[in-house]
């Protein structure tokens, strides 16, 4: 942790216009979970944006379905059916396995089962059927996101944060988040409207962004996560406010500490909603005390 905090400490000292104090506050929570912490939070109300390691690379894990099930709207029928079998199963396959009776799963379905219950098996057909990780690559480099880099399969996506396989940047990744789900020039509406009730209704996040949010607050969001890592991407709102973007990636070199570090997701989330309303008369801050 000690390189981690002499890091931020560079930052906050030489960074252009950067908020001290706000740096401080996702520093606390760095070292009260003992997790290395990457974040970039945009104010679709007014244009401010929140960042901390924002440049800095983390494995992205399974935060990458979200750009797996882009791509698959984007370019392939969403009746389309692509047989499956047994050999298509690994660890955490659940919706593929409950299929393989009936012998195939529309790319509809599959991009559905990749989103809402991050199914793997369903991760790497539709990653197989758009012909590799190089379309992948390429799709996420056509909206912006030079850093990112698919180079594996589930279940065997590339944990170390020292390895630039299957990873990219907390501000890449947000800004892929705004691209997607709310403008609407990638997707389409239709597609984007998809893709967002998919994230709406994703069955892995209650722990971590969901979890700081006020109450009557919604979330699209997008999860990853592992023995060192917990991730959490996508989109929050008030029911009176335009979104907020947000993009939390966690790593600690202590493994199993996941449970902590999605405590450090739902509380930075807390903490950056908390600064964001100084500027946002939108929403009180006295919803984030």
């Amino acid at each position: 942790m000690k390189y981690w905090k002499v890091l931020s400490l560079a930052f906050c000292t030489f960074a252009f216009a950067v908020n001290c104090k706000a740096h401080a506050g996702v520093k606390q929570i760095e070292t009260k979970y003992n997790v290395k912490i990457g974040v970039y939070a945009i104010d679709t109300n007014n244009g401010n944006s929140f960042s901390y390691r924002q440049d800095e690379r983390f494995p992205f894990q399974s935060t990458v379905k979200m750009l797996v099930a882009a791509v698959a709207l984007k370019n392939i029928e969403a009746d389309e059916r692509i047989k499956i079998s047994s050999d298509d199963i690994v660890f955490w396959s659940p919706i593929v396995r409950l299929n393989l009776d009936r012998g195939y799963m529309t790319i509809k379905e599959l991009a559905e089962a990749a989103m809402r219950y991050s199914d793997n098996a369903a991760t790497n057909i539709l990653i197989t059927r758009l012909g590799g990780t190089k379309s992948i690559n390429e799709f996420a480099k056509s909206i912006g996101d030079r850093s990112f880099n698919l180079e594996n399969l589930e279940p065997n996506l590339n944990s170390d944060p020292n390895n630039i396989h299957d990873s990219s940047t907390p501000k890449d990744m947000a800004q892929s988040v705004q691209k997607l789900l709310i403008e609407n020039n990638v997707l389409g509406q239709e597609n984007q409207n998809i893709l967002k009730t998919w994230m709406m209704n994703n069955t892995t996040g209650y722990k971590k962004i969901r979890y700081g949010l006020p109450l009557g607050w919604s979330a699209a969001e997008k999860t990853g996560g592992g023995s060192v890592i917990s991730n959490d991407i996508g989109i929050v709102w008030s029911p009176a406010c335009k979104p907020i973007v947000l993009a939390i990636y966690t790593f600690s070199n202590k493994k199993d500490n996941a449970q902590k570090a999605d405590k450090a997701i739902a509380e930075t989330t807390k903490f950056i909603l908390d600064e964001f309303s100084k500027k946002n008369l939108c929403f009180s801050a006295t919803d984030f005390k």
